[in-house]
């Protein structure tokens, strides 16, 4: 083989290679032409950012960032164009660059997007319950199946730390606060008479059903600017919207019958409903000895009705309105006599309104007006009487003893009016400003019934005009930073006085579901209408709130922790004037400091759901007839309760058990000396209190979806353990006998039937335990 030839067979390599060389040169002369972008993207903590878009805007040149955070892509433009840098859940960044083919490095730092769902929630003194998307605590469900509540919204949130356990007067009793100083508002406007009218040392229940609310929200202490004339805390109210159904229910048990309908539109924008209950304990104190003598069974009538209307832009029209009748009349041992006894008697007409229009605007724009009046008359009186339940009088020389027969016809009334704006700012912030006015036309007519004579006299009546404006501000500088500020200027003609309460939180986020919270504020109350018929010259109650909390909140656990400072002025100190005659005036003071733990947990044990509760209080105040400052004989150091609840699918029934737990209360016996000055002849405290209540619910029909008629039975009994209880004491005139106050029965106990026919209300219990 020649030369020739091996040339001839090579020749196919030979091109094959210098084409390779030809490419090699080709694409090094390119690279050698590109620039390399390159460098990291990180979020505002220096973390690095994954998944990060990084692109030459007007080009198809681009690259993602590592886990590392590092991107890099090589580009063959020259001249000025725009880095672009966007990922899911950060504002995208855009940065300018000029490409001359020498590398760039850059250091990009994305910001977190504002976001609802994210960003930290301000939780100091604060307690949600409902549906919210956030910081639920309980639901109306939670309120209705807590052993122990009976479905009033003030029992189940005793369980709760803050409040304590008083079981001889309605209210709440909220981190060394009086029951009078927490208000209720239901749409935002305030509930002049959420309980039933008092009787003596006997707690009554409210007079709302949970299941007409859509969210609870329990601050006990520090809240918004929004709300005022509450010293210690608010329930704030909101009702539920378009019912899911038309719907009809009944209830049936040995102390109730009801019934009522809810019907929705076909074309699910409106609906109205109405309802109607009547109470008769009959049959009830026939089987379960009471011990007061009731010569007048108590009996209750209630009604209400509704409408909701939902607007074009997504708002909504509600209308809601209920009437009360009741009446009741028990006797008791007298304490100044062994062969005497007190009877009372009271008859009570309630009737509430309120008118909520929410409405949505262009340009992030919410408005919320509301409009509430509300009328109370209460008919209520103390005879003495003999042994034979017949009355008795009494000369002028046994003057203390004439005390104990009167009559009083006592009426409230309180119209309202309020606005609220609501405007979006950038990202998730917002400011709300507005203002409220309230008409209170109180009247009281007193009579001595042992001369026998009727209603006479002077009826007492006061007026006020009661005004107020606010501003308020939520500011979220980042998902982790956020700050609400608030101011609230208030001004009663009745009492001639204004004041200016600011109101500061800060949250913090720590973790993905950790958070510190902080709050501050100034809370005004006018005096109690029963002191202002004595007096208007006095001036608003006051207390500042410190608060600092932290919270731990998953889907299925809560942890919290939380403690506090509170320092009153002004508080209302009686004055006597003479043996028989007291005013009043400011100045009463004292504090409240404490710590309270919550625990909620639905995850560790299957279908298993519980919450822990504990209060510790400090606390005193020198008011009313208060010779020093003493802890107040509503507070016990120490306060707490465990709920647990389980649903049993199987069987379709839900088990619940409450224990709720708290040291002695002080109680103190005042007395006038002489010199017309008040002297402490005796104190005490009580014994420590303990209840454990059960309750069980069946729910035949559950998870049968051929079911027309929902039927739930429920029973509860309460102070299962039949502990005795005492709340406090009532003195003698001399001061020389003293007589327990306890409850009327050791236990109380329930059996009812509840029926519905439209939506099934048993899977709510259900769902509620799982």
């Amino acid at each position: 083989m020649n030369c020739q030839d091996l040339m001839l067979g090579r020749r196919p390599a030979l091109k094959a290679f210098s084409l390779i060389l030809m490419l090699s040169i080709f694409l090094s002369l390119n690279l050698s032409a590109q620039t390399l972008i390159s460098g990291t993207v990180k979020d505002g903590k220096g973390h690095p950012v994954r998944g990060a878009s990084v692109s030459l805007k007007g080009s198809y040149d681009g690259g993602v960032s590592d886990s590392l955070g590092k991107f890099g892509f090589r580009t063959s433009e020259k001249g000025l164009f725009t880095i672009a840098v966007t990922n899911i859940g950060y504002n995208p960044v855009e940065q300018a660059v000029t490409i001359s083919g020498t590398p760039i490095t850059l250091n990009i730092v994305l910001k977190e997007q504002l976001n609802e769902l994210k960003a930290v929630t301000i939780t100091a003194g604060s307690f949600t319950a409902g549906d919210a998307k956030r910081g639920a605590v309980l639901s109306s469900i939670d309120v209705a199946t807590t052993a122990g509540s009976n479905a009033d919204i003030t029992a189940a949130l005793k369980t709760l730390p803050g409040a304590q356990q008083v079981g001889e007067q309605e209210g709440l009793f909220v981190r060394g606060g009086a029951g009078y100083e927490a208000k209720q508002y239901i749409d935002g406007t305030l509930v002049n008479n959420p309980y039933f009218t008092s009787v003596p040392d006997i707690a009554q229940r409210g007079r709302f059903s949970p299941f007409l609310f859509k969210g609870t929200v329990f601050s006990t202490g520090g809240y918004s600017a929004l709300y005022g004339q509450a010293l210690s805390s608010v329930v704030l109210l909101e009702s539920i919207d378009l019912p899911e159904r038309s719907e009809v229910d009944a209830s049936i048990s040995p102390l109730l019958v009801g019934g009522g309908t809810q019907q929705l539109a076909k074309n699910k924008r409106s609906s109205w409903g109405m309802s109607y209950s009547y109470v008769n304990t009959q049959l009830y104190f026939d089987a379960v000895k009471q011990v007061p003598d009731y010569f007048k069974i108590p009996q209750f009538h209630n009604a209400d009705a509704n409408f909701r209307i939902k607007t074009k832009s997504g708002g909504m029209i509600k209308y809601y309105t209920t009437f009360s009748y009741s009446e009741l009349g028990l006797r008791r041992q007298d304490v100044d006599s062994l062969n005497r006894k007190d009877a009372f008697a009271l008859t009570n007409h309630n009737w509430y309104n309120n008118l909520s229009w929410r409405e949505y605007f262009n340009n992030g724009w919410r408005m919320d007006l509301g409009a509430s009046y509300s009328t109370n008359l209460d008919e209520f009186g103390q005879q003495v009487q003999n042994a034979n339940n017949q009355d008795l009088s009494f000369d002028s020389s046994i003057y203390w003893m004439n005390f104990k027969n009167f009559g009083v016809r006592s009426r409230q009334d309180l119209s309202q009016l309020k606005a609220v704006f609501d405007k979006r700012l950038g990202g998730i912030s917002s400011i709300r400003f507005g203002g409220e006015y309230w008409y209170a036309y109180n009247t009281q007519l007193y009579k001595d019934t042992s001369i026998h004579v009727p209603y006479s006299g002077n009826t007492l009546k006061l007026i006020d005009n009661y005004s107020a404006v606010f501003a308020e501000s939520d500011i979220f500088l980042t998902n982790e930073l956020a700050a609400k500020l608030g101011l609230r200027f208030e001004n009663s003609s009745l009492i001639s006085r204004a004041d200016l309460a600011p109101r500061v939180s800060l949250a913090y986020k720590t973790g993905p579901v950790s958070q510190i919270s902080m709050a501050y504020g100034i809370f005004y109350q006018k005096p109690e209408v029963s002191q202002l018929y004595y007096t208007t010259n006095v001036g608003f109650t006051k207390a500042t709130h410190y608060i600092v909390n932290y919270q731990k909140m998953s889907k299925d656990q809560i942890f919290r922790i939380e403690a506090y400072y509170k320092k009153y002025e002004d508080l209302i100190k009686t004055v006597p004037v003479s043996y028989y005659y007291s005013t009043y005036d400011n100045s009463g003071s004292g504090y409240a400091k404490g710590i309270e733990l919550f625990w909620r947990d639905k995850k560790s044990i299957r279908d298993f759901d519980y919450w822990i509760s504990y209060s510790y209080l400090d606390t005193k105040r020198n008011y009313l007839n208060y010779t020093e400052q003493l802890m107040p004989n509503f507070a016990a150091t120490h306060t707490a309760s465990i709920v647990m609840k389980r649903f049993f699918t199987k069987i379709k029934c839900g088990l619940n058990l409450t224990y709720s737990y708290a040291t002695g209360r002080p109680y103190y016996n005042f007395m006038l000396d002489s010199s017309s000055k008040f002297s402490l002849a005796d104190r005490g405290k009580t014994r420590d209190f303990n209840s454990l209540n059960f309750s069980a619910e069946w729910v035949p029909s559950a998870g049968n979806p051929k079911a027309k008629t929902f039927l739930v039975l429920f029973a509860s009994v309460s102070n299962v353990l039949g502990y005795n209880s005492v709340y406090g004491y009532n003195y003698s005139f001399s001061g020389q006998y003293k007589m327990p106050i306890t409850p009327p029965a050791n236990r109380f106990y329930f059996i009812g039937c509840f029926l519905s026919w439209g939506v099934d209300r048993s899977q709510d219990a259900i769902n509620n335990n799982l």
